[in-house]
């Protein structure tokens, strides 16, 4: 079914489909230029990243996962600023950041070392970690490399094992995936697949165009290569994490979306927990699906801010 679904949106992208209708847009609302206008931008040795980088105090480091970018938190990035400096970076490949040529530059290595020499460009030492999605493979690996840079993890939606990992779309690597990341610099198709993604990812989808706007420029603009990777190589083949994960001694709460069919908390709740040394009054379980940042941005700061407090 799930392939049948990917032919139908190359086939979408030409025919004359339906174009993506989306909720009446808010007055004054950020758009994605003034969004991108706020980023810094750090020369990693793979290609730019950028980044936002607001407010004063502990440092928060937010980190979106696949096909997503920072743009995923502009609902709470200004409400955790207010008590703390949050770093909120498009991994390569993603939103605003580069999308240089090649395969294995997209892999969760080189990913966390390129986050870790961001960090370390700012003189950050130390940080409270936020991740979501793919977000979570990324983290795995930092903590191969520097275990005692985070103090305090937060987990909303993340990948961890496989128990609890259903991704939407798993290619073979060569000619029809990448056919289809080629695909979604397309209008037509980027709206299709966007809004199966929202239908599936969203308990009801309120985004408006400017919301949608933030998530389709990026595909547009043919930033796809990090998507190819992950669809072909890691959604294929899942890296066992549990040793790095088990070895993790710090505070940890988790945020989930309960309704999730991507990633599915119930399969492995239990062992995330005891590896993860996590209490119960740290697990909080919302009526949400998958992108739990746009439908409840207010409740997820609230509780992060809590459990930092």
């Amino acid at each position: 079914m799930k392939r049948y679904y990917f032919y139908l949106l190359l086939i979408c992208s030409f025919i004359s489909c339906k174009p993506y209708k989306a909720a009446v847009t808010e007055p004054n609302q950020m758009t994605y230029s003034q969004f991108r206008a706020q980023q810094n931008t750090f020369a990693s040795k793979d290609g730019n990243i950028h980044y936002v980088d607001k407010g004063k105090g502990p440092v928060i480091v937010l980190l979106h996962g696949v096909p997503t970018s920072s743009w995923l938190y502009r609902h709470m990035i200004d409400d955790l600023a207010k008590t703390h400096r949050v770093i909120a970076p498009d991994m390569l490949g993603f939103g605003s950041s580069d999308s240089p040529k090649g395969y294995d530059i997209y892999s969760e290595t080189q990913h966390a070392e390129r986050l870790l020499a961001l960090l370390d460009s700012l003189n950050i030492k130390t940080w409270t970690h936020i991740m979501h999605d793919a977000g979570g493979l990324w983290t795995w690996e930092l903590f191969k490399k520097a275990p005692n840079r985070i103090n305090n993890l937060v987990i909303l939606n993340t990948i961890i094992y496989e128990a609890g990992f259903n991704p939407p779309i798993r290619f073979k690597k060569g000619f029809m995936a990448r056919t289809a990341m080629w695909s979604y610099r397309n209008g037509v198709t980027t709206n299709m697949m966007l809004k199966g993604l929202f239908k599936e990812g969203l308990t009801q989808n309120t985004l408006n165009k400017i919301d949608v706007e933030g998530y389709k420029t990026p595909l547009k603009e043919g930033k796809t290569k990090a998507m190819y990777y992950f669809f072909s190589q890691t959604c294929n083949d899942l890296t066992n994490y549990q040793p790095v994960i088990s070895k993790i001694d710090i505070p940890v709460a988790v945020i989930w979306g309960e309704n999730d069919s991507f990633l599915n908390w119930k399969n492995q709740k239990e062992t995330v927990a005891k590896d993860l040394n996590i209490s119960n009054e740290n697990i909080h379980l919302l009526n949400a699906r998958h992108f739990i940042q746009e439908e409840q941005p207010k409740e997820i700061t609230k509780i992060i801010l809590d459990f930092l407090d």
